[in-house]
């Protein structure tokens, strides 16, 4: 964590993000877009708004939230797990293929009829219930994506962005000393008062 040196303490590269009402929106530090996405510190000294675009380029800011890595192990294993569903339905759709053309070809008894559509609602069973698996991990999976829009909480920023930052709060005190400086009287030059020659 990056710590510079600034007016009257110091000013830490650690930002929280922050999100406020759509009606309360402001135009992005970067692109000047209205958005409602606000990065601040901890100690409430310096905030500015920043589109989620913005944060999620690691020229940026880079996240830093510790929770990442266990929800990216858990979307690689439900990943794995829908590619191996995926797997299990296309096997039986080409078991199921075969049987049928081997139908087509020849002509077959009744026996062999019944035990075909015993074969045939076995199959409509297996590849029904593994859609099924599969279309319930793809619920879980928007689920998990609709949290994880919101992606990282916690961001450092990057050191032109926060040099950016840092400036712009010098010019803001620099600007209050010199208004400070034209309320003060006792700052002015005196009228002469002697002869004028």
């Amino acid at each position: 964590m990056a710590q510079v040196q600034q007016g009257q303490g110091q000013l830490k590269n650690l930002y929280h993000r922050r999100l406020v009402a759509p009606t309360s929106s402001k135009p992005c530090f970067i692109c000047h877009k209205p958005t409602s996405t606000v990065l601040i510190t901890p100690d409430d000294r310096d905030f500015f708004y920043a589109c989620p675009g913005h944060l999620k380029d690691v020229k940026f800011a880079t996240p830093q939230d510790t929770s990442n890595a266990e929800d990216a192990k858990k979307v690689e294993e439900e990943k794995k797990k829908k590619e191996d569903l995926e797997k299990q339905i296309e096997k039986v759709k080409k078991e199921w293929e075969e049987k049928e053309k081997k139908r087509k070809k020849g002509k077959k008894d009744k026996e062999e009829k019944a035990a075909e559509k015993e074969e045939k609602g076995e199959h409509d069973k297996t590849v029904q219930k593994l859609e099924e698996e599969k279309k319930g991990i793809e619920k879980v999976d928007t689920d998990d994506s609709k949290k994880e829009d919101d992606g990282p909480r916690v961001f450092i920023l990057h050191r032109n962005v926060l040099q950016m930052r840092l400036n712009r709060e010098k010019a803001a005190q620099q600007s209050k000393k010199d208004r400070e400086r034209l309320r003060n009287p006792v700052r002015f030059p005196e009228v002469p008062t002697g002869p004028v020659t």
